[in-house]
């Protein structure tokens, strides 16, 4: 057990120290005491008004979720779905990816829903997720591609071309025909150990990912799932008038930062932290918005985000240990 958890911690570390190390590279070289000027002399009230759009948008999660509970028959109230919501967002910050696990632990703990039924709703929830992000970016390139084109083709094609390049594939295969052996030997011993534990796993996360499939109310969830993309929109928009170099910035904007911080906040990082400043920066960039000015819009909007997850997972937190 010791060695798993130093295994876990250096684990952890590692992308922890990844994150550190792109937000050290995105600040070399820059001029920090004028970034901390404009982040000093920031609009708070856009700051505030960008991350109650966020807390909104956690709230129509936790509604979200609440229903696909309920088309598997699972009576989960709004207020423990939101408790769990928001201390999942606390856990990312420590452990990224653990808050899927962590907040479903915790509706088993108060609500009694078996575990692999909570994970099989997340993965739904993801799903859908992903497919809103796959569309956006689908309409970003068709719409703003003249902009864009230049960014991903110097940025992300070529230094992807170089890096598949220089990899020795025959390595590769074997690695991957081992690693599929791996998994092969793996679910035949648990099978022959956990055969009807395994199956009841398999049942409640089949329940749990096909939740959307039974539910009454798909219009009311695809209502709450574009909610909550918009909110997200709305938050990236809405704070933009928080500095003066940002402030001009019109809606198409805020649309390819969207893109492109949803696909930073999908890095294996604690809370996004670093990637998200780079790529956030480098789409406004694109917009004629100087790097530095970038970094200080991004440092604000991160920070207030991360500053309302610690306050409100920290109060739901307690709140859920004072009633279990």
């Amino acid at each position: 057990m010791l060695t798993f958890n130093l295994k876990t911690a250096i684990k952890y570390i590692t992308l922890f120290s990844v994150g550190i190390g792109v937000l050290y590279l995105a600040f070399r070289g820059q001029d920090l005491e004028s970034i901390w000027l404009e982040i000093t002399s920031a609009n708070y009230f856009w700051v505030a008004v960008s991350a109650i759009a966020v807390w909104v948008a956690h709230i129509l999660r936790a509604l979200r979720w609440q229903l696909l509970y309920k088309s598997i028959h699972y009576k989960v109230s709004f207020a423990n779905a939101y408790h769990a919501v928001i201390i999942g967002y606390l856990a990312n910050l420590a452990l990224p990816r653990f808050g899927e696990i962590g907040r479903c632990s915790i509706i088993n703990r108060v609500e009694k829903v078996p575990m692999f039924a909570s994970i099989g709703t997340v993965i739904t929830e993801r799903l859908f997720d992903v497919l809103v992000l796959f569309i956006t970016t689908i309409a970003m390139l068709v719409f703003q591609y003249d902009i864009v084109s230049d960014f991903l083709y110097d940025t992300i094609y070529i230094n992807l071309v170089r890096k598949l390049a220089t990899i020795n594939y025959t390595w590769l295969v074997g690695i991957a025909i081992l690693f599929i052996m791996l998994i092969g030997v793996t679910i035949y011993f648990l099978r022959q150990k956990f055969s009807k534990k395994l199956l009841r796993i398999f049942v409640n996360l089949r329940q749990g990912a096909g939740s959307y499939g039974k539910l009454k109310q798909k219009g009311i969830f695809l209502i709450y799932t574009a909610g909550i993309w918009l909110l997200y929109l709305f938050s990236m928009y809405s704070a933009f008038s928080c500095i003066k170099a940002t402030s001009e910035l019109h809606l198409n904007t805020a649309f390819t930062a969207l893109v492109f911080s949803g696909f930073a906040m999908a890095a294996p990082v604690q809370g996004g932290i670093g990637v998200f400043h780079w790529v956030v920066a480098q789409a406004l960039v694109l917009y004629s918005i100087s790097f530095k000015d970038g970094l200080a819009y991004t440092t604000i909007i991160h920070s207030s985000q991360v500053l309302l997850i610690l306050v409100l997972g920290s109060l739901s937190l307690i709140r859920i240990l004072i009633k279990k």
